[in-house]
């Protein structure tokens, strides 16, 4: 199950940077108003999903930058 989530995330990351149209506009593109997707981004956004999301790039981005200052 998890696999199939990180897909779904990969996915929309990448149609981001194809497009180049910010997630919200994408979002509301194929979210109908009382649709399966709209309530799935509403539990998300419920649980933290998007603070969670930011903590673990940043959190990995900081890694990054420390094993590079260690020659890693």
């Amino acid at each position: 199950m998890w696999a199939t989530r990180f897909v779904q995330v990969r996915g929309a990351a990448a149609l981001v940077q194809e497009t180049g149209k910010h997630p919200g506009e994408l979002k509301d593109a194929v979210a109908s108003p009382a649709g399966t997707t709209i309530e799935g981004i509403r539990r998300l956004e419920s649980h933290g999903f998007r603070g969670t999301v930011i903590d673990a790039v940043v959190g990995a981005a900081e890694r990054a930058s420390a094993l590079s200052r260690m020659g890693k």
